[in-house]
């Protein structure tokens, strides 16, 4: 089967997936949105909250993908299920951060000025995805796991059955019914619980029952922390997560700026975000594909395999990319409808993804490139770009423009200037990480490598 073939199948499998997953916030936005602009406001703030915990925290699960696809590519198969099972002391550190960080919200509200009208309902909402993250997390894991190993199609049937619960669940939930009261943004919380306790029962499940697993002796007894390889996960998952953490804070983090200028204008990005986080799924879906075929080529000692899965992930991530960008662009305002039947929400909301569709063409390769970075082990350089330029550049760079003025120009007061500074910024991040695994490749393709 030609690369072409593999990763056009295996990207296809995660996006859809990921398509499914992303739909649980995009329903979530869409039916706060017709409950009360209030909730859908409330849903903008506390999902930006989360989402900076959760995948910063998540991202150090999907970075160790590359340690077991390259045990696979070497056919090293009992090693990597004790691997995997060393995975799950780290796991446990996780948990703890994340449940900590999301039960005591308190401070970073606070420090991002968050309405009062808004606080009580984003910490019930952030309370309840708090005992959310366990599952959450576990599942991530059985999902990186398959998609180490090129198999990544059951976790798209779970994910996609999912959706299924999650959209009338949040609708009862949000709206009340049958003797139900209405939860406004919380239920969209609940609703999550339900269904992320749900995939990770059903994960388990597949890990005994399915053949997949059996060379891999998961279900063997629990050894105790081996600290050197621990190490190893966290040398390349902490740095990597780390860095995803600060790409999507740099962008989230937008919300809680954006929610001092009050409810349009936090409700406007709100449909900026979700659409921009509905593209991402499709650069993300290729880098998994591609990394997972890189580090495989890389553990059998075949970096010139890995540098022509390389090249052809740029390039298919740089079309594609442009296509969905010309889309945005040219159906901006019956996009921005769809979330809002506020006319000044919708008009906002339409010039903003005007940004988006720029923005997004550079979050395409940046993203193919950060997760192609890690096959060769190089976290720590994107994460100092990523800090310096999207934390810096983007983010205050953007709050300048908007709250202070810059440069002589008054303060704009207005979503767009995080939205134009934020697209410069990623801009030079794509550039500055296409240069990176270029020299990269060239260096793999020189050295003598052995798993």
């Amino acid at each position: 089967m030609s690369e072409f073939k593999i990763i056009g199948q295996h990207a296809g499998s995660v996006l859809v997936g990921q398509l499914a997953v992303m739909a649980f916030g995009v329903a979530d936005t869409v039916i706060a949105g017709r409950y009360s602009d209030a909730a859908l406001a409330a849903l903008s703030v506390g999902s930006a909250m989360y989402i900076s915990v959760y995948v910063g925290l998540i991202g150090i699960v999907q970075a160790l993908l590359p340690i077991w696809a390259e045990m696979h590519g070497a056919r090293k198969h009992a090693a990597v299920g004790r691997s995997l099972r060393q995975s799950l002391y780290l796991c446990g550190v996780i948990t703890a951060v994340g449940m900590a960080a999301l039960l005591f919200p308190g401070p970073l509200l606070r420090w991002a000025q968050v309405p009062e009208l808004m606080l009580g309902e984003v910490q019930r909402y952030l309370t309840v995805l708090a005992f959310a993250f366990a599952p959450s997390l576990l599942f991530r894991l059985y999902s990186t796991f398959n998609q180490s190993l090129g198999k990544p199609l059951l976790v798209t049937g779970l994910q996609v059955a999912a959706l299924l619960v999650k959209i009338p669940l949040s609708i009862l939930l949000v709206a009340g019914g049958g003797g139900i009261e209405p939860l406004g943004a919380v239920g969209c919380a609940w609703a999550t619980l339900v269904v992320n306790y749900l995939l990770l029962g059903l994960s388990v499940l597949m890990l005994r029952t399915q053949a997949l697993y059996r060379p891999f002796r998961i279900w063997q007894r629990m050894e105790r922390p081996d600290w050197r390889q621990i190490g190893d996960f966290a040398r390349l998952g902490i740095p990597g997560g780390l860095a995803y953490m600060v790409e999507v804070t740099s962008f989230t983090l937008m919300a809680l700026f954006i929610a001092r200028l009050g409810t349009v204008a936090t409700a406007s990005h709100q449909i900026a975000s979700s659409a921009a986080a509905v593209l991402y799924m499709m650069p993300l879906s290729m880098a998994i594909a591609c990394s997972a075929r890189v580090s495989f080529w890389l553990g059998a000692n075949r970096p010139d395999n890995a540098k022509r899965v390389v090249m052809l992930g740029i390039k298919l991530t740089a079309l594609v990319s442009i296509a969905l960008a010309a889309i945005v662009l040219i159906a901006n305002q019956w996009l921005a409808s769809l979330y809002s039947g506020n006319p000044d929400i919708v008009a906002i909301g339409a010039a903003l993804l005007t940004w988006v569709a720029f923005y997004h063409v550079a979050d395409a390769l940046q993203a193919l490139c950060a997760f192609l970075l890690r096959c060769y082990r190089i976290t720590l350089a994107p994460l100092v770009l990523y800090s310096v330029l999207l934390w810096g550049l983007g983010l205050y760079g953007g709050y300048q423009l908007t709250y202070e003025g810059l440069a002589g120009r008054v303060a704009t007061q207005s979503a767009s200037s995080f939205w134009a500074a934020s697209t410069l910024a990623i801009s030079l991040v794509a550039f500055f990480l296409l240069a990176l695994l270029w020299h990269a490749v060239r260096k793999s393709l020189s050295v003598d490598r052995s798993f």
